[in-house]
C-alpha cells in the first residue's frame, strides 16, 4: 500500500524542466500506461477539485481549450464539469488539433456541449478553465491568440489554469508575448521550474501540485545524472534543525558564531541581526560592534558576548578587537556585513583571508565586488555563502547579463564561477552550490520587503551554520533551511498583522513561532 503522507512530501520537493517532464512521460508511455487513461485521470482529478472550489450558485464555464494534450485535458475537464450538471461552454479557435484532442472534442459536441471559434461569441461565464497550452511552449503568442488572451485577462471570471497559464515558459517563466493571468493553477504531476521563478508569480496565482502518481522510481531515473532542484519543503526544512539536541550538551557543542556588524549609521543592523542569531539557538553567540554600540547591544542580548571594537571617524569598525589569546579561528562560523559600511573594508578582507565558514551579506558583499569576487573567493580554503538582493548579484557578478531573463540560471552560474554557495534573494528565493545543485524556496510574502529583514536572514542563517558545522549538517541543507524559516515567520507574522505591519524587528518575534507551529 502507497503511504500517501510520505509520497506527497517526496514527490512535492521534485522540480523539473520542461524537457525532463517529456522524458518522464515517455517512460510513463513506453511501460503501458494509455495516454488517454492518464488524460482521464488528470482530468478527472482536476474536474473533483474544481467542482470542491467553485462557488454555489456559480454554474457557468468556460473552457479555453487548445491544439494539444492540455486541449484534451480541458476537454475532459468540460465532459466531467458538464456530467455534473454545470452549464458549460468551450473555446476553440484553433483549425488543427492533435489526434486525440480532436476526438475528445467530437464527443463534447455529440453531448450537446457549445462549442466557438471566436471570443466575441462565448457566453457570459462565471468561471474560466484555461487549457488552451501546457509545459513546453516556447513561441511567443502573437495575432488573434494574442488578442483573445488579452480580453480574457480583462475579464472579472476567475481564471483557473491547467498545468501553466497559457503563455509562460516553462522553465524560466518568461511570459511569451502574452500570458493567462490565473486565480489559480493546477500544476499536474511534479512541478515545474516556473512556479519558482519571480517573474511568473503575477500569472500563477494560487498554485498546487495535482499528483497523478508518477512512480518516483522513473523521476530518480531522469533526474539522477542532472544537477539536482530542490523545492524546499516544511518537512525537509524542520528536519534539518539541530533538533533534538543530545541530553548531555554544553554551549561550545552547539557552536560558536562571530557576528561582525553595525556602524554609527545603520546601528540597527547589528540588532537585528544578533536577534536572528539569537533564534537560531546557537550555542555561543559573539558579536563585534563599533565600541559605542555595545550598550545597546548588551540590553537587547545580555547573554551575548559583545566585543566593543576600535571605530573609526564614521562610526564604523576599525579594527578587530577578539578576546585575549583568541584568533578567528576560535569561531565556528563567522557572518559579516549588515549595517558595516564600506569605511570598514580592512575587516572585510581580514576576515575572508581566515579559515572559517562565512556568511557575506550587504557591505561584506559590497567590499567583496571591489576585491573582485571570482579571484578572492577562489583563494578561500573554506566555504563561503553569499547572500545578495539583484543589486549585489549584478555587482557580485557583472559578467552574468540574464538575471531578470532566468534567475535559476543566474544563480547556478555564479555558483559554479565563485565556487560559493549563493542564496539570490527575491520573491521566490534560490540556493546554488558550485556543483550546479539548486535548492528553491516556494513560499514567501510581499511583507518581507522592508528594510532589515535581510539582516535578520543573516543572524539565523550565521547562527545555524555554526551548528551544522559541530553537527556535520550538510552547509547547503542548513541554507535552505535558515531561508524556508526566515520566510515562514514572515508569512505567520503577516497573517496575523497584515503585510504592512511585518517591520524587521517584528519578524524576529515570530522565528520561535514558525518553528513550533510547523512542527
Amino acid at each position: 500500500m502507497i503511504d500517501r503522507q510520505r509520497r506527497e512530501a517526496e514527490i512535492s520537493q521534485f522540480v523539473v524542466t520542461a524537457a525532463q517532464m517529456r522524458e518522464i512521460e515517455e517512460k510513463i508511455f513506453a511501460a503501458g500506461m494509455p495516454v488517454v487513461a492518464l488524460m482521464e485521470k488528470v482530468a478527472g482529478l482536476i474536474s473533483h477539485r474544481l467542482a470542491a472550489m467553485i462557488p454555489q450558485g456559480k454554474s457557468r464555464v468556460g473552457v479555453l481549450v487548445g491544439p494539444g494534450h492540455n486541449g484534451g485535458d480541458a476537454l475532459v475537464v468540460a465532459r466531467e464539469l458538464y456530467f455534473r450538471g454545470y452549464e458549460v461552454w468551450i473555446y476553440q479557435p484553433f483549425s488543427r488539433m492533435k489526434e486525440l484532442t480532436t476526438q475528445h472534442l467530437q464527443y463534447a459536441e455529440s453531448l450537446g456541449i457549445p462549442c466557438y471559434q471566436a471570443i466575441e461569441q462565448l457566453p457570459d461565464c462565471d468561471v474560466l478553465v484555461d487549457g488552451l497550452f501546457g509545459f513546453g511552449l516556447e513561441r511567443k503568442l502573437t495575432d488573434a491568440i494574442a488578442a483573445a488572451i488579452e480580453q480574457f485577462n480583462t475579464w472579472k471570471q476567475p481564471i483557473f489554469s491547467i498545468d501553466l497559464p497559457s503563455g509562460l515558459h516553462t522553465d524560466t517563466g518568461e511570459v511569451l508575448g502574452t500570458a493567462i493571468r490565473a486565480n489559480h493553477t493546477f500544476c499536474l504531476g511534479l512541478w515545474k521550474l516556473a512556479f519558482l521563478q519571480d517573474q511568473a508569480l503575477d500569472y500563477l496565482g494560487n498554485a498546487e501540485l495535482v499528483d497523478f502518481d508518477i512512480p518516483v522510481a522513473d523521476v530518480e531515473v531522469v533526474l539522477k545524472d542532472t544537477p539536482k532542484i530542490t523545492r524546499i519543503t516544511t518537512a525537509k526544512a524542520i528536519a534539518n534543525l539541530p533538533i533534538p539536541r543530545r541530553p548531555v550538551t554544553h554551549k561550545y557543542k552547539e557552536g560558536h558564531l562571530l557576528l561582525i556588524c553595525g556602524s554609527y549609521r545603520y546601528a540597527g543592523g547589528a540588532i537585528l541581526t544578533a536577534l536572528g542569531a539569537r533564534a537560531s539557538g546557537v550555542g555561543m553567540l559573539s558579536i563585534a560592534v563599533p565600541e559605542y554600540l555595545k550598550p545597546i547591544l548588551v540590553s537587547h542580548l545580555p547573554e551575548a558576548l559583545v566585543l566593543d571594537c576600535p571605530q573609526t571617524e564614521t562610526g564604523a569598525i576599525a579594527q578587530l578587537k577578539l578576546p585575549e589569546k583568541t584568533d578567528l579561528s576560535a569561531f565556528d562560523a563567522i557572518a559579516i556585513g549588515p549595517g558595516l559600511t564600506t569605511d570598514s573594508t580592512p575587516i572585510v578582507q581580514q576576515v575572508i583571508a581566515s579559515k572559517r565558514p562565512l556568511v557575506l551579506d550587504a557591505d561584506a558583499l559590497n567590499i567583496l565586488a571591489q576585491m573582485g569576487t571570482i579571484p578572492t573567493l577562489q583563494k578561500r580554503q573554506a566555504p563561503t555563502i553569499l547572500t545578495p538582493h539583484e543589486g549585489e548579484f549584478k555587482r557580485l557578478f557583472p559578467n552574468i547579463p540574464d538575471l531578470q531573463q532566468d534567475r535559476v540560471k543566474a544563480v547556478r552560474e555564479a555558483a559554479a564561477q565563485s565556487g560559493a554557495i549563493v542564496l539570490l534573494k527575491g520573491a521566490r528565493t534560490a540556493i546554488a552550490n558550485s556543483q550546479g545543485s539548486l535548492w528553491l524556496n516556494p513560499k514567501s510574502t510581499p511583507a518581507l520587503a522592508r528594510g532589515g529583514s535581510g539582516d535578520v536572514l543573516t543572524g539565523i542563517m550565521g547562527g545555524l551554520l555554526a551548528q551544522a558545522i559541530k553537527k556535520q549538517i550538510p552547509i547547503e541543507d542548513i541554507v535552505a533551511t535558515a531561508s524556508w524559516w526566515h520566510s515562514q515567520a514572515g508569512i505567520i507574522a503577516a497573517q496575523e498583522r497584515t503585510e504592512l505591519g511585518v517591520d524587521a524587528f517584528t519578524l524576529t518575534q515570530y522565528l520561535m513561532k514558525a518553528i513550533v507551529s510547523s512542527q
